[in-house]
């Protein structure tokens, strides 16, 4: 483990499988935690300062907030389409209960505004096909700014085929540059799957997959990680990507962001050296495996 590459299990506690909160040292506006319900079990917390989702990674679920119910169908795993999932504003007291077993996250971020608890529905859930060629991807856009109102969070889920290359070109939102680039920690959580393609007897292997983060002259950071099923990067700053799914297996990961400015956006910078990249995909067509299943 580095201070940036959190194994999976290297922060369960209270009861949780991951734990990343704001007020770490040198974390500050972001955080996720994970939960596992056994069949009726259920948690139930303060989000204090910060505003959160409750979003089914595998598994149905009720959320609770001052009597009122709103239930979340979930979905059998990450790769087998978006789910629905729920809104809580900071300064409130929320329970969530699984009848038959789930998995949870729980993004959350600093917040200085109030929005009410509601339900998205998977209806809700942009989905956006991104790249073409290698660099081909699948977004849900399910906490973004044009489709989640939030305060300060902003958050979705990328899946990308075996063999292809994600968040690429590497891209940086560390500076205050207003109409071009803003200032957002994130986060990243794989998961990994072993693709369509592999023979029917491979079976009890672990699956793998790579993550890059590098820094700015002026900033140093450097991260090379081989990420696994349940572990975490965290991108205080710096150039990240690409996120590398090795040739015959997916990956999954979710994308948690916050940052100090007064306006929620998501704005980046390409590294000069590799933005070019871009132009290669109007010449490129979209990978056949995209988008995974819908349920």
């Amino acid at each position: 483990m580095t201070e940036w590459f959190r194994p999976a299990g290297s922060t369960a506690r209270d009861g949780y499988d991951l734990v990343v909160r704001p007020g770490e040292q040198d974390w500050h506006h972001t955080g996720l935690t994970i939960r596992t319900l056994q069949p009726g079990q259920s948690v139930e917390f303060d989000t204090e300062d910060c505003e959160y989702l409750v979003l089914p990674l595998s598994g149905s679920a009720e959320v609770v907030v001052d009597g009122e119910t709103v239930p979340l169908a979930g979905r059998a795993d990450v790769f087998a389409g978006p789910t629905d999932l729920a809104y809580v504003p900071r300064g409130t007291r929320v329970a969530v209960v699984s009848a038959d077993g789930a998995r949870i996250a729980f993004p959350h971020a600093k917040a200085a505004g109030d929005y009410p608890f509601r339900r998205l529905g998977t209806e809700q859930v942009e989905t956006e096909l991104r790249g073409a060629g290698v660099s081909s991807r699948q977004v849900r856009n399910f906490g973004t700014p044009a489709v989640l109102e939030a305060d300060s969070i902003i958050a979705c889920e990328v899946l990308t085929p075996a063999g292809n290359w994600s968040s690429y070109p590497p891209h940086k939102h560390d500076e205050h540059k207003p109409g071009e680039e803003s200032v957002l920690e994130e986060i990243y959580y794989f998961e990994m799957q072993l693709s369509a393609e592999a023979p029917e007897d491979v079976e009890g292997n672990d699956p793998i997959g790579y993550q890059r983060v590098y820094g700015t002259d002026d900033r140093p950071i450097d991260v090379l990680a081989e990420v696994r099923n349940g572990d975490l990067v965290l991108v205080p700053h710096g150039w990240h990507g690409p996120a590398m799914a090795p040739p015959g297996y997916d990956m999954y990961y979710l994308n948690v962001m916050a940052g100090p400015g007064s306006e929620r956006e998501w704005l980046i910078s390409d590294d000069p050296q590799h933005g070019w990249v871009r132009k290669l995909w109007d010449s490129q067509q979209l990978d056949p495996r995209l988008p995974f299943g819908t349920q």
